[in-house]
């Protein structure tokens, strides 16, 4: 029995959700986002819950019964509160601007900027030169793209010189030993 997949979805007020057939639709007031189910499964809405059946018991149903509940959750939750990640920028001379909505430029010890397209949905904001915020209603591309950002140039372990997440601790190593035998 999946230990998530039975769980039921509680439905925040504002939030709806339409089944047409294999295709499950979410709105709220921060977008809407849609999630193919594959054959045999079925979303349930009832009242103020959403819960996700699986036609049977085999291995494969088993475990997709866990993921499509989460992801149900997940794009539930999206549309009513969003989703986000928030990277810091570390080393002397290193920012982060949004120029537009659509263009992230980062300026991060190369000899160039970097210039990163926004994936459509998502909003990304710098408070600070040095902390970039990316927003949206679906986790899989807010996540997706932090991880592309970060990417570019990820914290090294001397220093401690990169991108990383807000949240991310990074292991130091001590360098060389300076010196002779004495």
């Amino acid at each position: 029995m999946s230990r998530i997949g039975v769980k039921s979805i509680a439905i925040p007020s504002g939030v709806t959700i339409s089944v047409a057939g294999s295709m499950v639709a979410v709105k709220g007031p921060k977008g809407e986002l849609k999630q193919e189910l594959a054959k045999g499964f079925s979303v349930k809405v009832e009242g103020t819950s959403a819960s996700v059946a699986r036609p049977g018991d085999e291995r494969a149903q088993r475990a997709f019964h866990g993921l499509y509940r989460a992801l149900l959750n997940n794009m539930i939750t999206g549309v009513s509160k969003g989703f986000q990640r928030n990277l810091e920028i570390e080393g002397v001379g290193f920012n982060a601007r949004v120029e537009g909505k659509d263009k992230l430029i980062l300026n991060i010890g190369f000899c160039h900027t970097v210039d990163l397209k926004v994936p459509e949905g998502l909003t990304v904001e710098t408070p600070k030169p040095t902390q970039i915020h990316i927003k949206g209603a679906d986790r899989q591309k807010v996540g997706q793209f932090a991880a592309v950002v970060r990417k570019v140039r990820p914290p090294e372990p001397y220093k401690g010189k990169g991108i990383r997440y807000d949240n991310e601790v990074v292991v130091r190593k001590q360098g060389k030993a300076v010196g002779g035998k004495g």
